[in-house]
């Protein structure tokens, strides 16, 4: 007959191997990135040379639901790089905003010491659906494109997890963290704005008061000279665009004059210019439209231009937002410049319905629950005028480089502003971050 302390060791004993099945049900079994390749649902996998960091690189083009609420209607492959060292390294998780078209290597790469997965972004460069449908093309389905990826990796990675993306890839690595908030330990958007409408007009603000007065109006007067000079320039840029063969379906002139409305956004989002280069009217015409070439590509509102971006346009139009162009400062100098958004860039004969709520909640979430989160910004970047705005309500980390532009990464901060994003980034992880391999 059992006595009552055996009872007490079997139900003890009962307990533990509980446990153990809880545990061991909760937790999926490693396997090795070699094992995970060989089993990948439907993906072809390529050996490709690795940077030094790594041990080993792959270009993947794995399939993906077209619509992740419906896995049987359809797929389309979209193009991943794995660059692996070690399992048990930290994994940086890059969601590309745009197409992805070469492996590189991340300054967080570099900093950890670890695996890196290179995410292109749906609808652009090889992860494009055979039939353009433009409904999928959503930040909810984007962010199950990068959780399902996530998913499938943590078979083989059991490190933290780190997601990043500078500029519109880090809006991506904010919309994924608001749908999946526990697929990563800690988030950094690179110069990522959080745009409200399609015409953000925080943008004219921040263009009215960056810099100083006297730069300001040296644009002014730039953008205005190049207007009143039009029967001079005009030819010139319809030379230029037939030179690099570019074609204008909006009109020569609409592009023309939407050039020089970019002209003061392009100024200050990339930081390439100083206010004493910008030439006034004494300048020869040829240096006069080489600066203002220079500045504002011509490019972006050139068919071929638009047709790169094209998938870009139609999310800033109907969920992401954009900014527009303040035609008040121009007062009958545009003739051919109607309309300030840019609807004239997306996709032609699709309907444009804009959801503006989105972005709201994604703003709320961040405020209010976005913990682990470092965003990074450029003081004088055109796109900081929409940046994250923290409340305190959680314990990210918000740096604004001093005179930083679009090209503001860790590496490029001052010695002081490193130091404070590395130290947040380790409390973050909860590792020791070496400062040499920044």
């Amino acid at each position: 007959m059992m006595n009552y302390n055996s009872k007490i060791v079997i139900k003890q004993i009962s307990l533990v191997v509980l446990l153990v099945f809880v545990i061991s049900g909760c937790q999926q079994p490693l396997i090795s990135l070699s094992e995970r390749l060989e089993t990948l649902p439907d993906a072809e996998v390529i050996p490709i040379q690795p940077d030094t960091l790594f041990k080993s690189a792959y270009e993947i083009h794995l399939a993906q639901p077209l619509d992740h609420k419906d896995p049987n209607g359809g797929t389309f492959y979209q193009r991943i790089y794995i660059s692996h060292i070690d399992s048990t390294r930290p994994v940086i998780f890059i969601t590309e905003g745009y197409d992805a078209d070469y492996n590189y290597t991340t300054e967080l790469s570099r900093l950890l010491d670890c695996n890196q997965i290179v995410v292109e972004h749906r609808y652009f460069g090889e992860s494009i659906p055979d039939s353009m449908n433009w409904q999928y093309l959503t930040i909810e389905q984007a962010a199950n494109d990068h959780h399902r990826i996530i998913q499938l990796f943590k078979k083989v990675y059991k490190g933290k997890w780190i997601s990043t993306g500078i500029s519109k890839g880090g809006q991506a690595t904010m919309y994924h963290r608001y749908y999946f908030p526990k697929d990563v330990d800690v988030s950094i958007p690179y110069v990522a704005p959080l745009n409200f409408s399609v015409e953000d007009t925080r943008a004219y603000d921040f263009l009215r008061s960056v810099g100083t007065a006297k730069c300001r109006q040296k644009i002014h007067d730039f953008q205005e000279l190049i207007l009143k000079r039009k029967n001079t320039y005009f030819p010139i840029f319809l030379e230029r665009s037939k030179n690099e063969s570019y074609t204008y379906r909006i009109g020569e002139e609409q592009a023309f004059e939407y050039s020089v409305l970019e002209y003061s956004f392009a100024f200050w989002q990339y930081g390439r210019w100083d206010c004493w280069e910008i030439p006034d009217s004494t300048r020869t015409n040829e240096e006069i439209f080489d600066h203002f070439s220079n500045v504002s590509d011509f490019k972006y509102f050139s068919d071929q231009g638009i047709k790169k971006l094209e998938p870009f346009f139609y999310q800033a139009m109907t969920e992401i937002g954009f900014y527009g162009y303040d035609f008040s400062e121009f007062n009958g100098l545009l003739t051919a410049v109607k309309n300030p958004l840019f609807t004239f860039s997306a996709p032609e004969n699709v309907e444009l319905v804009y959801n503006d709520q989105i972005m709201f909640d994604v703003n709320d979430y961040i405020q209010n629950e976005g913990n682990n989160f470092i965003f990074i910004y450029g003081e004088t970047d055109t796109w900081s005028s929409t940046a994250v705005q923290l409340t305190g309500k959680t314990n990210a980390l918000k740096m604004v480089k001093k005179g930083g532009s679009h090209a503001t990464r860790i590496r490029n901060m001052s010695d002081e502003e490193k130091e404070l994003v590395l130290s947040a980034l380790e409390e973050m992880l909860g590792i020791e971050i070496d400062r040499s391999r920044i």
